[in-house]
């Protein structure tokens, strides 16, 4: 697995294909394998690239002194596309929404166009119960016995966990997600630091209508549920970018690339213009 130095530290990511780059973002106590079952179905020509985010599920821990804060993990993001001299960007959100922040911090000169999955946008910061659940947790003892808890497949699909994250999470994807923060006390400590990080919904709200200024293709693939992210932020999302679109997925919770990784895909090849290829065997 590749890896490029950053100011913040060591960043692992994934690379497959050749062409004009597009960069798929995970959310909290996730790694790049929430992509796997939509990287077969995406259209040949293009280079995805997918970063293992300061997260919780990432294999190296960060400098000390990273900032992982949403701002700080942002920069990250900008300083990865930069290491690598990437140069008009798709990039894809998905659940955690600090990416969205680059153009208020004037951090995406190297971004071209946008796809934003159901992510945390304007004041919905930690996102529903499972986010609200995370920021508590954080503060509590017992993070290792609560993370070995969500192996447990009747508590990692309670509400306030990954309930309505997801249909299905399989238990080896879980296992695999949260190995690092309970083998690795560094990755803990990075894990806590951005769940502890202080935040001002006021001020991630006008952040996220910075984007009013990106002038790329947006689209935005959101979902009609909206517990944990609201049906509403879609639309407001499409409405507020000069160039967004918007596409409703049914019968999809947050992570959408695993409850439809067909419909996902499906849509993202046509904003990438081309059409999807055949699932791999």
């Amino acid at each position: 697995m590749p890896e490029v130095s950053v100011p913040a530290g060591r960043v692992h990511y994934e690379e497959f294909g050749d062409g004009p780059p597009v960069v798929l973002l995970h959310g909290l106590l996730m790694d790049h394998t929430v992509w796997d079952a939509v990287l077969p179905l995406l259209p040949e020509g293009h280079r995805y690239l997918l970063p293992d985010l300061p997260l919780g599920a990432h294999p190296i821990p960060l400098n000390t002194d990273a900032d992982l804060s949403n701002e700080g993990i942002a920069h990250l993001i900008a300083d990865f596309l930069e290491a690598l001299d990437l140069r008009g960007v798709t990039l894809v959100h998905s659940d955690w929404g600090g990416g969205l922040l680059l153009t208020a911090l004037d951090r995406d000169e190297r971004i071209g166009r946008l796809v934003i999955l159901p992510s945390t946008t304007f004041d919905n910061f930690p996102p529903g119960l499972p986010g609200k659940a995370a920021t508590v947790a954080a503060r509590l003892p017992g993070l290792t016995l609560g993370l070995r808890a969500m192996r447990i497949g009747a508590v990692r699909r309670l509400p306030i966990l990954f309930g309505r994250m997801a249909h299905d999470i399989p238990d080896a994807t879980m296992r695999a997600w949260t190995r690092p923060a309970i083998e690795d006390p560094l990755i803990r400590r990075d894990l806590l630091k951005h769940a502890r990080a202080p935040f001002d919904r006021a001020v991630l709200t006008r952040q996220t209508e910075a984007l009013h200024g990106f002038t790329g293709d947006a689209l935005v693939l959101w979902i009609a549920d909206g517990i944990v992210m609201p049906r509403e932020h879609g639309r407001r999302l499409a409405d507020l970018l000069p160039r967004g679109r918007l596409v409703e997925l049914p019968d999809s919770y947050v992570l959408a690339m695993m409850d439809r990784p067909d419909a996902v895909a499906a849509e993202l090849a046509v904003f990438l213009g081309a059409p999807t290829t055949s699932p791999q065997a």
